[in-house]
């Protein structure tokens, strides 16, 4: 329908409202409490506008447009509306701005410019709000600020899918409160700081630490989890100072989780290596960088020419960048070694099809219909896909889950199987049992479904938009193949797609470039069980990062020389040399994500110290010891080797023809005898292990408690 708004005539959907219709003429209309990702509230009463035919000033986010419709934002009368909110929003306001952190940044100064008084018409004394502790990651210091837009309430309830804080009292008693004085705990709970349009609630970590004008920003892509967050990092002295979201609708919208946040803090651990060094006689001692190489040249050689290239093998982290997996993949396959890998946490190494993905596009997920999930803490493993299942469901969504115990997702769960994770094949089996009796068609298992999974058989057989998909846990599953085919089975009677969430910032890349071990090569359990003599560790930390946990130390301890690529000091018990590469800010790279969208990025910082990044470490490292085909003079020559020159210039996707979730494997129905490794929402790599702020929220305190708890009973 057409409208007309500030004398142009403008062409808006029916059902918008004059908000969304001033957004799309590219008219700004100032508001507090309006966000696109948010419920209506109209609290503020900032965006008045006049409507002709209508007696009073209306507020135009809570207004929808009518066919005919003539909007005045800037005409007298609404601006003298929208001066005596600004001036009602001021009596109580500290007007502190010179030492606020917001300052810079925050809609109440920015708009008071266009639409504040220079003087105050009250003397009265201001009220006063206390301050709370909510946790370690957001400040509540000066909640005086507060001008109860309600968008950190609704967040909480809306996104996040947990109402932690809420509006206690009323008049000017009113403020926000976590009512029980407990701690936001949410995994999405930062972006509360991001969504304050005044300087009430800020980062706890970043506090009085930079002014926002100080800051140069860089664009970036997250480290951590499968969704490819895109990042903007900010930097003053070549320094992270803090990390904030950069929308992107296809990928994570206008959020990101707290340990994308947050994680920045490791940066700067106590423990980050910035020089070269090297044991001598059980003691570590700086080196230069020359003399580390020379140490592992000669090292390597020795242990090629006295046991052959098959003594020698790597354990390459996914969350390494796909130029550093590529690299290090070409240098042990150089040296003539098939040991390569980067599945740490896999239970079962069986060659797979294709490289398994998502299966659908991650924008996807918010309109799907009916999903189920197997084996994943949604969540903590994945918070932004979490978020997108959540909204799904807000839509009507019937979410199911196979899980070893009830999750807690923060949104309706309409059927849970809880089963062992010993026999999640058999339970899986009873699902498509379920889907054979309904469809009337033969299963291939045996199975012997109940209520719970014939409810979870009639989801996937509503709706037309619906996924299975297969977490952390099912994918490091000792059976994760039997698992795979019983789902694909499940798919094919019911039209859904079938999916990896895939673990780390690079599994897809990882399984790209081939980080897998070749013919006849071991596989990083039979390697952290003692199968090698010479052991590089890149950015890799065994007890923290592999199925075997503190375990792995022992069969690496035997090894005759263990390098280690990291940048933090660390692995020092079974490592003879550690050489320090840059993390993820300090260096360019790729990370593809778990749809197989390739997103590359550039150094935020320079390298710390004496680190380097981690792909030159490589490169040097294969020049050194004579190997061919490591000519690169820049991270987007070594992605332009992986992906061709044609298409190095831009954003890429794993080609279509190499994706595939097929399997010819045959469910094995019998118990699994182990467990599968799954990580902490704060324990997933070493960045976010050495985040000083994340360690001290409530849920890493809970999960270290209770590893502790699983380490001493076993």
């Amino acid at each position: 329908m057409e409208i007309e708004l500030d004398g142009i005539k403008v062409e808006v959907i029916a059902g918008s409202t004059v908000m969304q219709a001033a957004e799309q003429a590219g008219t700004l209309i100032p508001h507090f409490c309006y966000h696109k990702k948010l419920s209506i509230a109209a609290s503020c009463r900032m965006c008045l506008v006049d409507i002709e035919k209508m007696p009073k000033p209306v507020p135009a986010c809570a207004t929808l447009v009518s066919s005919g419709m003539v909007v005045h934002t800037r005409g007298a009368k609404a601006v003298a509306a929208q001066q005596s909110v600004m001036e009602f929003l001021l009596i109580n306001h500290p007007l502190d701005c010179p030492i606020c952190d917001q300052g810079g940044e925050c809609q109440l100064q920015d708009i008071a410019v266009g639409y504040g008084r220079t003087t105050s018409r009250y003397h009265e004394t201001k009220r006063e709000v206390p301050a709370k502790d909510i946790g370690p990651l957001i400040a509540m210091q000066e909640m005086s600020r507060c001008i109860h837009c309600t968008r950190c309430i609704r967040f909480g309830q809306e996104i996040a899918g947990v109402m932690e804080l809420g509006m206690l009292h009323r008049s000017e008693h009113a403020q926000i409160d976590s009512f029980l004085h407990r701690s936001v705990a949410s995994e999405l709970s930062g972006n509360m700081i991001d969504l304050c349009p005044v300087g009430a609630l800020t980062s706890k970590p970043f506090r009085y630490s930079a002014r926002t004008w100080e800051l140069s920003r860089r664009r970036s892509i997250s480290p951590h989890d499968s969704t490819g967050t895109n990042l903007v990092i900010q930097v003053t002295s070549n320094r992270v100072m803090r990390v904030v979201p950069f929308e992107n609708e296809a990928i994570n919208e206008c959020w990101i989780a707290d340990r994308d946040r947050f994680s920045y803090e490791g940066l700067n651990s106590p423990d980050r290596l910035t020089a070269p060094m090297i044991k001598q006689g059980g003691e570590w001692h700086t080196v230069d960088w020359p003399t580390a190489l020379e140490y592992v040249v000669k090292g390597i050689h020795r242990i090629r020419a006295q046991f052959g290239p098959a003594g020698i093998g790597a354990l390459v982290s996914p969350h390494s960048t796909l130029e550093e997996l590529y690299l290090c993949s070409a240098l042990v396959r150089g040296l003539g070694s098939p040991h390569v890998d980067y599945r740490l946490r896999h239970a079962e190494f069986v060659a797979s099809e294709g490289i398994r993905h998502l299966g659908t596009s991650i924008a996807s997920l918010s309109e799907l219909q009916s999903v189920l999930v197997v084996g994943s803490h949604l969540r903590h493993d994945h918070p932004l896909f979490a978020q997108r299942i959540r909204q799904a469901t807000r839509k009507g969504c019937t979410v199911n889950a196979l899980q070893a115990d009830v999750p807690d997702w923060a949104m309706p769960v309409a059927h849970t199987l809880v089963r062992d994770s010993a026999v999640w094949v058999q339970a899986l089996a009873d699902i498509a049992t379920a889907v054979a009796n309904i469809q009337a068609v033969d299963s291939q298992w045996p199975g012997m479904p109940d209520d719970v999974a014939f409810g979870i058989a009639r989801s996937l057989l509503s709706g037309d938009r619906k996924a299975i998909l297969l977490g952390n846990a099912a994918a490091h599953h000792p059976k994760a193949s039997s698992l795979l085919a019983i789902a694909n089975w499940i798919a094919a009677q019911t039209g859904a797609s079938v999916g990896y969430l895939t673990f780390a910032a690079n599994t897809v890349g990882a399984q790209w470039v081939s980080a897998v071990p070749g013919a006849d090569g071991q596989n990083a359990q039979q390697m952290l069980n003692g199968g090698l003599h010479a052991a590089i560790l890149f950015n890799t930390e065994p007890e923290f990062d592999t199925a075997g946990g503190k375990r792995s130390l022992a069969g690496l301890s035997d090894t005759d020389m263990v390098v280690t690529i990291s940048p933090f000091k660390c692995n020092q018990s079974i490592s003879d040399v550690l050489l320090p590469m840059a993390p993820f800010t300090e260096t360019s790279g790729t990370f593809v994500n778990a749809e197989g969208l390739a997103q590359s990025f550039h150094a935020a910082v320079r390298p710390l110290g004496d680190a380097r990044p981690g792909w030159k470490v490589l490169r040097v490292l294969a020049n050194m010891l004579g190997l061919a085909g490591f000519d690169f003079e820049s991270s987007h020559d070594v992605l332009s080797q992986i992906i061709g020159q044609a298409r190095a210039a831009g954003q890429v996707h794993v080609p279509t023809e190499l994706l595939s979730n097929a399997t010819q494997a045959e469910a094995d129905m019998t118990p699994a005898t182990v467990s599968p490794s799954v990580a902490s929402l704060y324990d997933m790599d070493s960045l976010v292990r050495r985040a000083y702020s994340l360690q001290q929220t409530a849920t890493a305190q809970r999960d270290r408690s209770s590893h502790f708890a699983e380490e001493a009973s076993s």
